[in-house]
């Protein structure tokens, strides 16, 4: 199972359309600035092509780099550089994908793969994240009048394609939903949770149009928990698919703010054999779709269309003087600690988020799980920026 993380991602107002000359003008000066190279999945067209060097501290790279002590690698176009030999079959690189703050060439991810971190702490203005084994996560920042932040989750299973797919578009995907709602005239909730609503939808096609055409990733699903903060940080709009969850620190009680989706929820069971050839099947005491998948809603998952879909629950949260942290973490948490646990274990670290962090991601491991865990923690008493 692969995770990944996507805090503080994107900083936007749906009023302003040069969201991707800025982001061109940034991918100019980041190439003739730092190492260069093909390694990273993004395509050139992306907005979010100019952040993709946030993704890669953690695993050095073996080739120097003209600005030690950061890794190079060498510079290549995929595009129009053909190989020199036939591809070498390596083994399955590890997924670990959390970035740190620095300028690094995205294909240094390539090298990551191989490396033995498991473990990565990060934190930014507001939030920190700690993901034990096979997360990421992306950030994009963009001024205007009106600031707004997306936080998001992604936990890969069948692979870490949708996970990492979902990570690198969504964020974007949602900035273009948003503004596409605000030239409409809409900006009420409602337009803003359908906004949310499209992009998840959209995510998914998207992927399933790109995995459509690779064997290796057509098979693959993420589970996804967003939470956009609007509105100078006064309200919360989270959205879920899958069994990743937020939950609200509110006057120092817990508020899960998602429901997990999976096949163990009758109404969920209800819905997906309604449909036709729809079968959910008690295997070892575990509810699965078609008997292979816990889990009735995420990102991609093909073969199981249409009873596992992408549709997400989504609610609005007005946010008042005691609601203090938010906390997104991946079913490696979940599992095991419980919601007002989560919250009392972040709320004993004092503010320090990034210590907050790693005690939820060790009292999980002090408990047995082994599965990926991926927590990241907000703190909401503090204005956006």
């Amino acid at each position: 199972m692969a995770c990944a993380v996507a805090p503080g991602s994107p900083v936007f107002s749906p009023s302003r359309l040069g969201l991707l000359q800025q982001l061109e003008q940034q991918l100019h000066h980041h190439h003739h600035h730092g190492c260069s190279s093909s390694g990273a999945s993004f395509l050139p067209s992306s907005p979010l092509r100019p952040f993709a060097h946030l993704r890669a501290r953690i695993h050095p790279d073996p080739s120097p780099c003209a600005a030690p002590p950061l890794p190079a690698v060498k510079a290549e176009d995929s595009s129009s550089v053909a190989p020199a030999k036939a591809p070498v079959k390596r083994r399955r690189p590890a997924p670990l994908l959390v970035p740190a703050a620095v300028t690094v060439a995205p294909a240094v991810l390539e090298a990551a793969a191989a490396s033995g971190v498991d473990e990565v702490a990060e934190q930014g203005d507001g939030f920190a994240a700690f993901c034990r084994r096979g997360k990421g996560r992306k950030r994009v920042e963009m001024e205007d009048r009106r600031a707004q932040a997306l936080f998001a989750v992604f936990d890969g299973h069948g692979g870490k394609s949708a996970a990492e797919f979902a990570a690198e578009n969504m964020p974007r995907i949602v900035a273009e939903e948003l503004e596409r709602s605000a030239r409409g005239g809409g900006a009420g909730r409602a337009a803003v949770e359908g906004a949310v609503r499209r992009a998840y939808l959209r995510t998914d096609e998207e992927f399933s149009s790109t995995s459509s055409k690779n064997r290796e990733q057509a098979g693959g699903g993420a589970c996804c928990v967003t939470a956009l903060l609007r509105e100078g940080g006064r309200q919360l709009v989270v959205s879920g698919a899958g069994d990743c969850r937020a939950v609200l620190s509110r006057g120092g009680r817990a508020e899960a703010l998602t429901d997990d989706h999976r096949a163990s929820r009758q109404d969920e069971r209800d819905r997906i054999e309604a449909l036709k050839g729809g079968l959910v099947l008690n295997c070892r005491g575990v509810w699965r779709v078609q008997g292979s998948l816990a889990v009735t809603r995420g990102i991609g998952d093909a073969h199981l269309k249409p009873w596992v879909v992408a549709e997400p629950e989504t609610r609005t949260v007005d946010l008042g003087a005691d609601c203090e942290l938010l906390i997104l973490a991946s079913d490696g948490l979940w599992d095991k600690v419980g919601n007002q646990e989560a919250v009392d274990a972040a709320a004993a670290s004092s503010g320090d988020l990034p210590a907050a962090c790693r005690r939820l991601v060790d009292m999980a491991v002090s408990r047995g799980s082994s599965d990926d865990i991926s927590v990241l923690v907000i703190q909401l008493q503090r204005p956006l920026r």
